[in-house]
């Protein structure tokens, strides 16, 4: 009986992924992407902030003129802050 022989390390195996260290070009294309992604997770922020207040307190002030009450735009606008406020945290402050 003969033993089987092990095979014969692949080109494509784990072994080079080590080897072969990125480029400068595709290092700046990554840090390019990178970046993409940092500023559009930074205006998203923005545009929370800015939604937030103004669609709470638009519908405060939609029901303060049905209504016929003064209050509910202030607490549309607090409101909408802290909702805001809390999924900026929610979405980027917990990785």
């Amino acid at each position: 009986m003969s033993t089987p022989t092990p095979p014969a390390p692949d080109a494509d195996g784990p072994d080079r992924a080590h080897a072969q260290e990125p480029t400068e070009e595709e290092r700046q294309e990554q840090l390019q992407a990178f970046n993409r992604r940092e500023q559009d997770s930074a205006w998203r922020a923005v545009a929370y902030l800015l939604t937030g207040p103004l669609i709470y307190g638009g519908l405060g002030a939609l029901a303060d003129h049905w209504l016929g009450t003064s209050w509910l735009v202030g607490a549309g606008i607090v409101g909408g802050m802290a909702l805001s406020l809390y999924l900026i945290w929610f979405r980027y402050g917990t990785h």
